[in-house]
Protein backbone atom coordinates (compact mmCIF):
# COMPACT_ATOMS: atom_id res chain seq x y z
CA UNK A 1 0.00 0.00 0.00
CA UNK A 2 1.43 3.22 -0.80
CA UNK A 3 0.61 5.97 1.41
CA UNK A 4 1.09 9.57 2.35
CA UNK A 5 1.65 10.08 5.93
CA UNK A 6 0.58 13.74 7.48
CA UNK A 7 1.65 14.42 10.80
CA UNK A 8 3.49 17.12 13.04
CA UNK A 9 4.25 16.98 17.04
CA UNK A 10 6.33 14.13 18.70
CA UNK A 11 3.25 12.15 19.29
CA UNK A 12 2.71 11.14 15.95
CA UNK A 13 6.15 10.07 15.22
CA UNK A 14 5.78 7.09 16.75
CA UNK A 15 3.17 6.10 14.24
CA UNK A 16 5.33 7.44 11.46
CA UNK A 17 7.51 4.58 12.37
CA UNK A 18 5.30 2.21 12.88
CA UNK A 19 4.06 2.50 9.38
CA UNK A 20 7.66 2.56 8.41
CA UNK A 21 7.96 -0.82 10.35
CA UNK A 22 4.84 -2.78 8.70
CA UNK A 23 6.75 -2.20 5.47
CA UNK A 24 3.88 0.63 3.89
CA UNK A 25 5.11 2.29 0.90
CA UNK A 26 5.42 6.15 2.92
CA UNK A 27 5.24 8.10 -0.59
CA UNK A 28 5.64 11.19 1.42
CA UNK A 29 5.47 13.11 4.45
CA UNK A 30 3.30 15.77 4.83
CA UNK A 31 4.21 18.17 7.87
CA UNK A 32 4.21 21.79 9.27
CA UNK A 33 6.84 23.98 8.44
CA UNK A 34 9.87 24.68 10.47
CA UNK A 35 8.83 26.87 13.61
CA UNK A 36 10.91 28.98 15.81
CA UNK A 37 11.92 27.16 19.16
CA UNK A 38 14.09 28.08 22.55
CA UNK A 39 15.29 31.56 23.40
CA UNK A 40 17.48 31.84 20.07
CA UNK A 41 14.59 31.11 18.66
CA UNK A 42 15.97 28.91 16.35
CA UNK A 43 14.01 27.89 13.05
CA UNK A 44 13.51 24.25 13.98
CA UNK A 45 12.28 21.00 11.94
CA UNK A 46 8.91 19.65 13.86
CA UNK A 47 9.60 15.99 15.36
CA UNK A 48 7.73 14.44 12.67
CA UNK A 49 9.90 16.53 9.75
CA UNK A 50 13.23 15.05 11.89
CA UNK A 51 12.22 11.58 11.91
CA UNK A 52 11.29 11.56 7.99
CA UNK A 53 14.65 12.73 7.37
CA UNK A 54 16.13 10.29 9.39
CA UNK A 55 14.44 7.38 7.45
CA UNK A 56 15.16 9.26 3.80
CA UNK A 57 11.69 9.86 3.04
CA UNK A 58 10.33 12.88 1.35
CA UNK A 59 9.10 15.46 3.36
CA UNK A 60 6.32 18.39 2.20
CA UNK A 61 6.22 20.94 4.17
CA UNK A 62 3.00 23.78 4.31
CA UNK A 63 0.93 25.74 7.08
CA UNK A 64 -1.94 24.61 5.10
CA UNK A 65 -3.24 21.79 2.52
CA UNK A 66 -4.04 24.77 -0.30
CA UNK A 67 -4.15 23.76 -3.75
CA UNK A 68 -0.57 24.01 -4.22
CA UNK A 69 0.15 20.99 -1.75
CA UNK A 70 -2.88 19.35 -2.65
CA UNK A 71 -1.21 18.96 -6.07
CA UNK A 72 1.99 17.99 -4.88
CA UNK A 73 -0.04 14.97 -2.92
CA UNK A 74 -1.91 14.41 -6.29
CA UNK A 75 1.36 13.11 -8.15
CA UNK A 76 2.34 10.97 -5.27
CA UNK A 77 -0.22 8.74 -6.65
CA UNK A 78 -0.99 7.28 -3.03
CA UNK A 79 -3.57 4.61 -2.01
CA UNK A 80 -4.42 6.37 1.46
CA UNK A 81 -3.70 8.97 3.47
CA UNK A 82 -2.65 8.63 7.00
CA UNK A 83 -2.97 11.39 9.48
CA UNK A 84 -2.51 12.04 13.28
CA UNK A 85 -2.08 15.49 14.27
CA UNK A 86 -0.79 17.25 11.55
CA UNK A 87 -2.28 20.47 12.72
CA UNK A 88 -4.30 21.66 10.14
CA UNK A 89 -7.98 21.11 7.96
CA UNK A 90 -7.53 19.32 5.08
CA UNK A 91 -10.09 20.41 2.54
CA UNK A 92 -12.75 18.71 0.20
CA UNK A 93 -10.84 18.55 -2.19
CA UNK A 94 -7.76 17.17 -0.87
CA UNK A 95 -9.63 14.59 0.56
CA UNK A 96 -10.32 13.05 -2.82
CA UNK A 97 -7.07 12.17 -4.00
CA UNK A 98 -6.15 9.02 -2.34
CA UNK A 99 -8.03 6.13 -3.69
CA UNK A 100 -9.38 5.70 0.05
CA UNK A 101 -8.97 8.76 1.44
CA UNK A 102 -7.78 10.13 4.57
CA UNK A 103 -7.72 8.24 7.45
CA UNK A 104 -7.19 9.87 11.01
CA UNK A 105 -5.80 8.66 14.02
CA UNK A 106 -7.48 10.54 16.79
CA UNK A 107 -6.73 10.11 20.67
CA UNK A 108 -10.30 9.57 22.15
CA UNK A 109 -13.18 7.39 21.63
CA UNK A 110 -15.79 9.03 19.29
CA UNK A 111 -17.98 11.32 19.33
CA UNK A 112 -16.44 11.64 22.74
CA UNK A 113 -13.89 14.83 22.53
CA UNK A 114 -13.57 15.92 18.68
CA UNK A 115 -10.91 18.93 18.23
CA UNK A 116 -7.05 19.44 19.37
CA UNK A 117 -7.51 18.13 22.96
CA UNK A 118 -8.95 15.09 23.64
CA UNK A 119 -6.74 13.40 25.99
CA UNK A 120 -6.11 16.79 28.06
CA UNK A 121 -10.35 17.26 28.25
CA UNK A 122 -11.03 14.10 28.92
CA UNK A 123 -8.93 14.10 32.05
CA UNK A 124 -9.77 17.20 33.11
CA UNK A 125 -13.74 16.19 33.01
CA UNK A 126 -12.81 12.96 34.93
CA UNK A 127 -13.67 10.26 32.35
CA UNK A 128 -12.79 7.08 33.70
CA UNK A 129 -11.94 5.36 30.16
CA UNK A 130 -10.48 6.86 26.78
CA UNK A 131 -8.90 6.02 23.88
CA UNK A 132 -7.79 6.28 20.53
CA UNK A 133 -10.01 5.29 17.05
CA UNK A 134 -9.28 5.69 13.45
CA UNK A 135 -11.95 7.03 11.24
CA UNK A 136 -12.40 8.46 7.91
CA UNK A 137 -12.09 11.79 7.67
CA UNK A 138 -14.56 14.07 6.09
CA UNK A 139 -15.02 17.94 5.62
CA UNK A 140 -16.72 17.99 9.43
CA UNK A 141 -14.67 17.90 12.58
CA UNK A 142 -13.56 14.28 13.71
CA UNK A 143 -17.17 12.96 12.18
CA UNK A 144 -16.47 10.31 9.71
CA UNK A 145 -17.43 6.05 10.28
CA UNK A 146 -14.94 4.46 12.97
CA UNK A 147 -12.83 1.92 11.58
CA UNK A 148 -11.71 0.74 14.97
CA UNK A 149 -11.02 1.78 18.60
CA UNK A 150 -8.84 0.91 21.57
CA UNK A 151 -8.95 1.80 25.24
CA UNK A 152 -6.75 3.17 28.04
CA UNK A 153 -7.82 3.60 31.84
CA UNK A 154 -7.44 6.93 33.57
CA UNK A 155 -6.70 6.80 36.72
CA UNK A 156 -5.46 9.76 39.48
CA UNK A 157 -1.94 9.69 38.44
CA UNK A 158 -2.32 10.11 34.66
CA UNK A 159 -1.30 12.82 32.98
CA UNK A 160 -1.96 14.13 29.93
CA UNK A 161 1.60 13.35 28.88
CA UNK A 162 1.16 10.15 29.99
CA UNK A 163 -1.55 8.97 27.85
CA UNK A 164 -0.53 10.38 25.32
CA UNK A 165 2.70 8.10 25.14
CA UNK A 166 0.47 5.49 25.37
CA UNK A 167 -2.07 6.24 23.19
CA UNK A 168 0.66 6.88 20.54
CA UNK A 169 2.13 3.23 21.48
CA UNK A 170 -1.77 1.46 21.09
CA UNK A 171 -3.12 4.14 18.45
CA UNK A 172 -0.05 3.30 16.14
CA UNK A 173 -0.92 -0.46 16.02
CA UNK A 174 -4.42 0.48 15.43
CA UNK A 175 -3.67 2.90 12.22
CA UNK A 176 -1.15 -0.42 10.83
CA UNK A 177 -4.08 -3.00 11.16
CA UNK A 178 -6.56 -0.21 9.56
CA UNK A 179 -4.34 0.21 6.63
CA UNK A 180 -4.13 -3.67 6.42
CA UNK A 181 -8.13 -4.08 6.75
CA UNK A 182 -8.19 -1.65 3.93
CA UNK A 183 -5.63 -2.83 1.63
CA UNK A 184 -7.65 -6.80 2.15
CA UNK A 185 -10.89 -4.74 1.17
CA UNK A 186 -12.24 -5.94 4.80
CA UNK A 187 -12.63 -2.73 6.72
CA UNK A 188 -15.99 -1.98 7.88
CA UNK A 189 -16.53 1.55 9.15
CA UNK A 190 -19.45 1.94 11.35
CA UNK A 191 -20.73 5.63 11.73
CA UNK A 192 -20.43 7.88 14.62
CA UNK A 193 -23.74 7.31 17.16
CA UNK A 194 -24.46 10.00 20.37
CA UNK A 195 -23.43 13.08 20.40
CA UNK A 196 -20.05 14.52 20.49
CA UNK A 197 -18.41 16.78 23.02
CA UNK A 198 -15.76 19.31 22.05
CA UNK A 199 -12.24 19.69 23.26
CA UNK A 200 -10.65 22.82 21.97
CA UNK A 201 -6.75 23.47 21.98
CA UNK A 202 -5.77 24.74 25.67
CA UNK A 203 -5.25 27.80 26.29
CA UNK A 204 -2.27 29.10 29.35
CA UNK A 205 -5.35 30.56 31.27
CA UNK A 206 -7.18 26.73 31.38
CA UNK A 207 -4.25 26.09 33.50
CA UNK A 208 -4.75 28.45 36.17
CA UNK A 209 -5.39 26.33 39.68
CA UNK A 210 -8.00 27.72 42.06
CA UNK A 211 -7.50 25.93 44.59
CA UNK A 212 -10.87 27.47 46.14
CA UNK A 213 -12.85 24.60 44.62
CA UNK A 214 -12.92 20.93 45.24
CA UNK A 215 -9.15 19.30 45.31
CA UNK A 216 -10.65 16.53 42.36
CA UNK A 217 -11.08 19.27 40.51
CA UNK A 218 -7.82 21.16 40.81
CA UNK A 219 -5.85 17.47 40.35
CA UNK A 220 -7.68 16.91 37.24
CA UNK A 221 -7.42 20.42 35.83
CA UNK A 222 -3.56 20.32 36.65
CA UNK A 223 -3.06 16.44 35.26
CA UNK A 224 -4.60 17.73 31.99
CA UNK A 225 -2.22 20.72 31.56
CA UNK A 226 0.68 18.34 32.15
CA UNK A 227 3.12 19.16 30.56
CA UNK A 228 1.59 21.45 28.29
CA UNK A 229 0.74 24.32 28.87
CA UNK A 230 1.16 23.61 32.50
CA UNK A 231 -0.46 23.90 35.63
CA UNK A 232 0.27 27.05 37.97
CA UNK A 233 -1.10 29.32 40.59
CA UNK A 234 -0.58 33.37 42.46
CA UNK A 235 0.87 33.81 45.45
CA UNK A 236 0.56 37.23 45.86
CA UNK A 237 2.48 38.53 42.94
CA UNK A 238 4.44 35.21 42.34
CA UNK A 239 3.49 32.89 39.76
CA UNK A 240 4.34 29.56 40.57
CA UNK A 241 4.43 26.08 38.17
CA UNK A 242 3.14 22.71 39.47
CA UNK A 243 4.10 18.73 38.65
CA UNK A 244 1.52 16.44 39.62
CA UNK A 245 -0.43 16.68 42.50
CA UNK A 246 -1.71 14.23 45.03
CA UNK A 247 -5.20 14.35 46.77
CA UNK A 248 -4.85 13.32 50.66
CA UNK A 249 -8.29 12.75 51.39
CA UNK A 250 -7.58 12.64 55.61
CA UNK A 251 -6.00 16.11 55.77
CA UNK A 252 -9.21 18.73 55.55
CA UNK A 253 -7.90 21.52 58.02
CA UNK A 254 -5.84 23.53 55.77
CA UNK A 255 -8.11 26.68 54.63
CA UNK A 256 -8.18 26.87 50.44
CA UNK A 257 -4.64 27.81 49.00
CA UNK A 258 -2.82 27.77 52.66
CA UNK A 259 0.00 26.20 51.72
CA UNK A 260 2.22 24.13 54.90
CA UNK A 261 4.78 22.12 55.10
CA UNK A 262 5.09 18.95 57.06
CA UNK A 263 8.49 18.90 58.18
CA UNK A 264 11.12 15.94 58.37
CA UNK A 265 13.58 13.96 56.64
CA UNK A 266 11.51 14.53 53.15
CA UNK A 267 9.47 17.37 53.83
CA UNK A 268 5.74 16.88 52.29
CA UNK A 269 3.97 20.44 51.05
CA UNK A 270 -0.05 20.29 51.39
CA UNK A 271 -2.19 22.57 49.99
CA UNK A 272 -5.70 23.56 51.26
CA UNK A 273 -8.71 23.12 49.30
CA UNK A 274 -12.47 23.15 49.33
CA UNK A 275 -12.85 19.60 50.57
CA UNK A 276 -9.18 18.12 51.60
CA UNK A 277 -5.64 18.95 50.64
CA UNK A 278 -3.47 18.24 48.01
CA UNK A 279 0.08 16.76 48.48
CA UNK A 280 2.74 18.92 46.05
CA UNK A 281 5.00 16.58 44.31
CA UNK A 282 7.06 19.08 42.48
CA UNK A 283 7.14 22.76 41.80
CA UNK A 284 8.93 25.57 40.18
CA UNK A 285 8.79 29.11 42.01
CA UNK A 286 9.73 32.40 39.97
CA UNK A 287 12.70 32.95 38.40
CA UNK A 288 13.71 28.96 38.97
CA UNK A 289 13.49 25.74 37.61
CA UNK A 290 11.38 22.65 38.26
CA UNK A 291 12.18 20.96 41.16
CA UNK A 292 10.87 18.38 43.54
CA UNK A 293 8.64 19.47 46.44
CA UNK A 294 10.68 17.94 49.15
CA UNK A 295 13.50 20.01 47.95
CA UNK A 296 11.88 23.41 47.86
CA UNK A 297 10.40 22.90 51.19
CA UNK A 298 13.83 22.39 53.16
CA UNK A 299 14.75 26.03 51.58
CA UNK A 300 11.63 27.40 52.44
CA UNK A 301 11.55 26.03 56.05
CA UNK A 302 15.11 27.38 56.32
CA UNK A 303 14.03 30.73 55.28
CA UNK A 304 10.92 30.62 57.23
CA UNK A 305 9.49 31.64 53.19
CA UNK A 306 5.64 31.89 53.87
CA UNK A 307 3.40 31.19 50.35
CA UNK A 308 -0.16 31.39 50.43
CA UNK A 309 -2.25 30.73 46.92
CA UNK A 310 -5.23 32.28 48.40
Amino acid sequence: MRILFAGTPQVAVRTLDALHEAGFEIAAVLTRPDAPLGRKRVMTPSPVAARATELGLEVIKSSTIDAAATAQIAELKVTAAAIVAYGGLVPAAALQVPTHGWINLHFSLLPAWRGAAPVQHAIIHGDDITGAATFQLETGLDTGPVYGQVTEVIDENTTAGDLLQRLSDSGSQLLVQTLHALEAGVANPVPQSGNGSYAPKLTDADARLDFSKPATEIRRRAHGTLPAPGPWAMAGEQRYKFGPLREVRERRDLACGELHIEPGKRPVVLIGTATWALEVTALQPPGKKMMNAADWARGALANDLKVNFA
